[in-house]
């Protein structure tokens, strides 16, 4: 399997798959993750702090005080030509209420202008994908899924939003995502889901998690609207939109 090292400075380095993208980058690097996790559990990684993985890259950062920089670099390069086991990995399957209608959609009819479809075979195509979330980034309990279907891939918008409203999904290129938090951004707005992903307070503060599966159903703005005033009250969980978990 080819890999390509970046050094970063005296602590840290990235180690890349230049040649995989979307859910096999991803397993791969979560694999690697795994195996790097062992070998620091085991006390044979000494001055590792923390590993970041994104959706094809896995950076392994170092206290230079306390680690051998090449040891482990070589360490780590080994592990990852190592195929990829057929670990099973825990299927978890998340079912979130999208409304696809008006001001939570405003980008909905340029794409489906520009995609040379409905606005309906729009919202079918989207909520008919069963997506794989790649990486949490950018914002805390922000989630990359890909793919997103060939007819529906448009780059990022050229005038990013400097407000996009928390809870937006949208999709760039192959990937889908949604907005925990209001902030700026670029990608092309075509709904918006009530869900919470992200407290400081839950044992797991990002509700969802790589490698996990995301579909999306479509729901009106009045069920929108309930669904969301019960999820601030507590009457509904976020945890409730799980549907799998095996």
């Amino acid at each position: 399997m080819d890999i390509r090292v970046l050094m970063l400075g005296d602590t840290a380095f990235t180690i890349e798959y230049p040649n995989l993208k979307g859910a096999v980058g991803a397993k791969t690097v979560r694999s690697l993750r795994s195996r790097v996790q062992g070998e620091i559990d085991k006390g044979a990684l000494n001055g590792v702090v923390d590993l970041v993985s994104a959706s094809r890259s896995l950076t392994v950062c170092l206290d230079p005080a306390k680690a051998d920089y090449k040891a482990v670099q070589d360490t780590v390069s080994d592990l990852a030509v190592e195929p990829v086991g057929g670990d099973e990995e825990k299927l978890t399957l998340w079912t979130l209420p999208v409304c696809y209608e008006g001001e939570y959609g405003p980008d909905l009819e340029e794409v489906a202008k520009n995609a040379n479809l409905s606005v309906a075979e729009v919202i079918a195509l989207h909520s008919g994908q069963v997506f794989d979330i790649l990486m949490i980034g950018f914002l805390p309990g922000f989630p990359f899924m890909s793919e997103v279907p060939d007819i529906l891939r448009f780059p990022r918008r050229t005038s990013p939003r400097v407000r996009v409203p928390a809870g937006s999904v949208a999709i760039a290129n192959d990937q889908t995502a949604i907005y925990p938090w209001e902030s700026p951004g670029g990608w092309h707005l075509l709904g918006r889901c009530p869900v919470p992903l992200f407290n400081p307070d839950w044992d797991q503060p990002s509700l969802l998690a790589p490698g996990e599966k995301v579909s999306f159903e479509a729901v009106n703005s009045h069920d929108f609207e309930i669904l969301k005033e019960d999820l601030t009250a507590g009457r509904l969980m976020p945890t409730s939109f799980m549907k799998e978990d095996r």
